[in-house]
């Protein structure tokens, strides 16, 4: 295990095509960190440059105090899966496991004991001698990591490895993880664009935006507390409302919208859309006429019952949140 250090890392592809933006963070040994942002933020860019996958125009990358910008990615000490599984076809599972020890030279004893220690963490033992394609989705992503965890590397990483697995497959892989990093205790940095993964698997989290690290802190923190509008419009679904007031930006989650009388309201919206989901129902509108306002939604509880119309609303002060429009900061109270 190791700590890994980014230190103003960049990258450039020419002058004007810059997709990285001078990087800065600390992680810890031991510690889970998940990098978010939307399509082409720049996140798989950067866990690539970890890894040695692509080269560092500036800057420094160390892993456990050792710096490794003109290290290869074999030399680097580290582990990485993949979205897409890239399992052998024609080898076994065991054999996919244990391929990349055999390449660096480790005993026939030693590698059946790390083969089999992984495969007893991952619950695979008794899939060893399938092939991939006699395995379901989750499967093929267990072993995928199983091969990772056989290295024994400082640092695993994570390439949006739950991307290809149903929403029932992705909470059960989501656990998996959980429960593999409170076994192991190893570094690892994760890359995905759900922030429903973020929240659930981070301990720290990064969240990009175009090529910059626009927020970097725990789930809970980075969600109560969001650094910019775009934070605050990325976290949370729905995402905070951002309402134009007073020449600032107002910031409301939709769950801190309760329904109330005309005389309470702090909020008027007409309703455009009513999503009954349950034990919520999500109710979205606009002040004044469409298209000349934000769009707001309202969380309610799934037994308020939502109509079209008018509907007011009301909150607590201590749940606003102010930004400025111009550059987009939170504005401290």
């Amino acid at each position: 295990m190791a700590a890994v250090s980014l230190r103003e890392v960049r990258k450039s592809y020419t002058a004007d095509v810059q997709v990285i933006h001078g990087v800065n963070m600390e992680i810890k040994d031991g510690e889970f960190i998940v990098i978010l942002g939307p399509s082409g933020c720049g996140k798989s860019t950067l866990l690539r440059m970890v890894a040695g996958l692509e080269t560092i125009t500036a800057g420094e990358i160390a892993i456990g105090g050792r710096v490794v910008n003109r290290l290869e990615p074999k030399d680097r000490d580290i582990a990485m899966v993949f979205q897409n599984y890239a399992l052998y076809p024609h080898m076994s599972v065991y054999d996919n496991m244990a391929y990349g020890l055999r390449i660096r030279g480790l005993s026939r004893e030693e590698i059946d004991t790390r083969v089999q220690k992984a495969a007893a963490i991952l619950e695979l033992k008794d899939f060893l001698d399938r092939k991939p394609r006699a395995l379901s989705g989750g499967q093929r992503q267990r072993v995928a990591m199983g091969r990772a965890i056989v290295r024994e590397p400082q640092v695993f990483l994570f390439d949006e490895p739950l991307s290809n697995l149903d929403a029932k497959l992705r909470v059960q892989m989501r656990g998996e993880l959980q429960s593999l990093h409170r076994r192991l205790g190893t570094t690892s940095l994760f890359v995905t664009h759900d922030q429903v993964e973020a929240m659930t698997l981070a301990q720290r989290m990064i969240v990009m935006n175009a090529g910059r690290a626009e927020q970097i802190g725990a789930p809970l923190e980075v969600y109560a507390k969001p650094a910019t509008t775009f934070v605050a419009g990325f976290i949370g679904s729905p995402p905070m409302n951002l309402i134009p007031r007073e020449g600032k930006l107002l910031g409301i989650r939709p769950e801190h919208l309760e329904p109330c009388s005309e005389t309470e309201a702090m909020l008027t919206i007409e309703v455009d859309l009513i999503e009954p989901l349950g034990a919520d129902t999500l109710v979205y509108g606009h002040e004044g006429r469409t298209g000349e306002s934000a769009r707001i939604a309202a969380r309610l509880p799934g037994a308020v019952e939502a109509k079209a119309g008018k509907l007011s609303l009301r909150y607590r002060k201590e749940d606003v949140h102010w930004y400025d429009p111009a550059s987009g900061k939170r504005i401290e109270a």
